[in-house]
């Protein structure tokens, strides 16, 4: 239902800056005697871009640069830091990849394919904008955030809870540029991740085939990557001061995955892509039945391609083969399907 009011918000004109839970004090009757009912109430926080970006977008198209206008646009909106009983909380809207599906929601709103892919994003907002504690910042605003983060004992950390191939992927990641570790080591955490908020219909992927898809592994052959050096070095006393072509040092780090550098990265994400697109071709072609088990990751990259190719037709019918309840509970594929029907309709 909160995913149906946020695209239905966003195809209004509106950009979501902020869902937060609210609360409340004093429950309702409903919440005190139905054991169905919640006992929160989120609030969204929406804002109509002005200072005019979309005279911008409208001028330039689907460039890059109409990507960074909005984030810079988009980022100005957002709350700063957020403090509650003194512990400084992780402002979600200003994660990297959050920013990224608020720009994909901007474009296509606008009947415009999506200029960046999120590899190019990510690399673009690491060498445009600023980073704190795994939030984005303009340069005028970390003044104001480091000023509260001093104040604070302990940085704040971001929630990830696996739910779908997306953030079993990120949680790899933040795992992996803490500790690069090798499979036998990363087997046991990534386990204890799959649990019981894992989606219904979602397939439940291997940790062989993510780790082959997304990061690196070093084969003790070249020098130590300087992702692993540095983990070993500060880590491991006997480490210290080694080169990264000390035999010592490459023993040790043998068979460590690790997160790759961005132009790597994007050389991952390219083919990692390809093959998702061939999988989406399946899901396309299954003629007359619906899908059971699929990966939302799959049917993500197939509708953000079919809009690109303004494929509308593609992304209705398979939207057709997925249970509703996946739709509605996923916000970027719920907004694809949306305004595919609304540009089938006015095109008919």
């Amino acid at each position: 239902m909160w995913n149906a009011i946020q695209v239905a918000l966003q195809q209004a004109g509106f950009v979501v800056a902020e869902v937060t839970a609210l609360d409340k004090v004093q429950r309702s009757y409903r919440q005190v005697t139905s054991a169905n009912a919640v006992n929160q109430d989120l609030v969204i926080s929406v804002y109509k871009p002005n200072g005019g970006l979309e005279q911008r977008l409208a001028a330039r198209g689907a460039a890059p640069e109409s990507a960074w206008d909005f984030v810079e646009t988009h980022l100005r909106q957002l709350p700063i830091a957020k403090v509650k009983d003194g512990v400084l909380e992780f402002v979600v809207e200003r994660d990297p990849r959050r920013i990224y599906d608020r720009m994909i929601a901007w474009f296509v709103r606008h009947d415009l394919p999506v200029p960046l892919s999120a590899e190019e994003f990510l690399d673009g907002l690491r060498t445009r904008h600023l980073d704190r504690d795994g939030m984005v910042y303009l340069t005028e605003q970390v003044t104001e955030y480091d000023r509260k983060r001093a104040q604070t004992a302990q940085a704040p950390q971001a929630e990830l809870f696996v739910s779908d191939e997306r953030s079993a992927i990120d949680w790899l990641t933040d795992f992996l540029r803490k500790r690069p570790s090798t499979y036998q080591e990363i087997h046991p955490d990534f386990t204890v991740q799959l649990g019981a908020g894992w989606r219904k219909h979602e397939e439940k992927p291997e940790l062989s085939s993510l780790l082959d898809d997304s990061f690196l592994r070093y084969d003790g052959n070249s020098d130590v990557p300087s992702q692993i050096h540095g983990y070993l070095s500060h880590s491991f006393r006997d480490m210290r001061g080694l080169e990264k072509t000390d035999p010592q040092l490459k023993a040790k780090a043998k068979d460590r995955w690790y997160a790759p550098d961005p132009s790597k990265a994007k050389d991952l994400e390219q083919r990692r892509e390809k093959a998702l697109l061939k999988e989406f071709e399946t899901y396309r072609n299954a003629v007359g039945r619906r899908l059971k088990e699929f990966r939302l990751e799959v049917l993500r990259t197939g509708f953000k391609a079919a809009w690109s190719a303004r494929d509308y037709k593609t992304i209705i019918g398979v939207a057709q083969k997925i249970p509703e309840e996946t739709l509605q509970e996923d916000e970027k594929l719920l907004l694809w399907y949306d305004q595919a029907l609304t540009r089938m309709e006015a095109s008919g």
